[in-house]
């Protein structure tokens, strides 16, 4: 699967992003590089103090316990999911079909709050790509309409899953009369592409939406429910086994993200959670703050918000099918937020609260914590201006175009709060006297 470039070190290295998207190459003079971290006016603590190991655990012990919450909560709304699109198979109409993807656009407010777990924490990257790969070729899996611009040299770009059951990917054939879970998840990256994803939530996404081909105009997917009626009144050929791949697809994803709750579920002696709160409690924080500087700015604001910006291109949104980005984007920032304020409010009303980072880098140096405290609610600021604009119905493909100035300011504006605020996350985390960031090399204590 894509994996995204590292936040590695307290010096915020630069990163070239791959512009890739779903289902698109581009030419190399129109890549575009992560944005570069900036140092605020403001210095960091001179003399850093030295940080209880006591309270120091109880944080690394709350991260886990959010994390525990955060993939509980996209766990539930994945078996939501589930069952709308069952519901969408029993009776395939147009109001079955809204409720299943009112259902998945739910399911991603948990999950990709979820994401800042991934950066540092290797059993999250790890298993991260078989549910949120992107970009994606959709078609691998069902018919494409109209300009379908695809990987370069992508052997699998038109192999189409559902109107196949032997795919011919080069000299070799692939028996995929049954479709299943399993099945489904040994074709990603097939031939060694990338934009090869048969699995996770994009998939899922092109099934229930479709292709959007609306450019950088309003409008996203528009599959129509027949796509799903049994016998007479089938349209896109093939609706059994489209039928079959749906459900397949929505079942592997509630499966996998059980997996990851049984990962950070207290209590238990041989799960990621034990490992992680059995290392030192700095090498705790140095991944949350990991997480949180590699998504922010190498994730976030470089492959996923100026990659698409630059390139002025809808193929490089999040999202893509449902006209998401703007929500998708948000909550990415929220997460980062919550483990900072070791806050995160539940699909159900209730909070998660805690000891934070917050609180420990307010014992040594309050000017940095209200600094990035300040640049956290930026941030959100500023996406909630993405959200908006969607809401008064222009979405992030819109506010790319290449003619819509006003929107670029909103996206930009967006892409400098999440630089700012990562300068922010380096000054916090050298407060805590954390100067490698990256626990991969990382070895000393407190």
């Amino acid at each position: 699967m894509l994996r995204t470039p590292v936040w590695a070190t307290a010096s915020l290295l630069a990163v070239a992003i791959s512009l890739a998207g779903c289902g698109e190459d581009k030419a190399p003079a129109e890549q575009a590089a992560a944005p570069q971290a900036t140092t605020q006016s403001e210095p960091a603590a001179s003399a850093p103090a030295t940080i209880n190991s006591e309270s120091a655990q109880a944080v690394v012990n709350h991260y886990a316990d959010m994390a525990h919450a955060i993939f509980s909560d996209a766990h539930n709304t994945a078996q939501k999911l589930e069952e709308a699109v069952d519901a969408l198979l029993a009776n395939p109409t147009d109001e079955t079909l809204q409720a299943a993807r009112d259902a998945w656009i739910a399911a991603r407010v948990p999950y990709m709050q979820s994401e800042v777990f991934r950066f540092g924490n290797p059993v999250v990257d790890d298993w991260e790509g078989q549910l949120n790969a992107w970009p994606l070729d959709e078609g691998l899996i069902d018919y494409v309409e109209g300009d379908y611009q695809h990987a370069l040299g992508n052997p699998g770009a038109t192999a189409n899953i559902i109107a196949n059951k032997e795919l011919q990917i080069g000299e070799d054939k692939i028996d995929v009369s049954e479709i299943t879970g399993e099945k489904l998840a040994s074709l990603n990256e097939l031939a060694g592409s990338e934009a090869n994803v048969a699995t996770g939530y994009h998939a899922i996404e092109f099934l229930l939406w479709g292709q959007d081909l609306n450019g950088t105009e309003a409008g996203a997917g528009e599959r129509p429910a027949s796509d799903y009626i049994e016998g007479d009144g089938c349209t896109g050929g093939n609706c059994d086994r489209r039928r079959t791949y749906l459900k397949a697809a929505t079942g592997l994803l509630v499966s996998d993200l059980e997996e990851m709750v049984g990962q950070w579920k207290a209590g238990e002696s041989d799960n990621y959670r034990a490992s992680l709160e059995s290392e030192s409690a700095e090498n705790g924080l140095r991944k949350m703050l990991f997480g949180m500087g590699s998504l922010s700015l190498g994730e976030l604001a470089g492959e996923r918000m100026k990659v698409a910006l630059e390139a002025n291109s809808p193929e490089d949104e999040h999202d893509c099918f449902s006209d998401n980005t703007h929500n998708s984007h948000f909550f990415n920032a929220k997460g980062i937020r919550n483990v900072y304020l070791g806050e995160y409010q539940r699909t159900d009303g209730s909070t998660v609260t805690g000891p934070s980072l917050a609180s420990l880098v307010e014992g040594v140096a309050p000017e940095v914590n209200t600094t990035l405290k300040t640049d956290l609610e930026s941030t959100e600021a500023k996406l909630q201006v993405l959200v908006e604009s969607a809401r008064n119905g222009e979405a992030f493909d819109q506010l790319i175009a290449p003619d819509n100035t006003e929107g670029h300011e909103k996206v930009r504006a967006a892409i400098a709060a999440l630089v700012q605020q990562t300068g922010s996350i380096e000054k916090a985390a050298a407060a805590l006297n954390i100067s490698d960031l990256n626990p991969d090399t990382a070895d000393h204590e407190f």
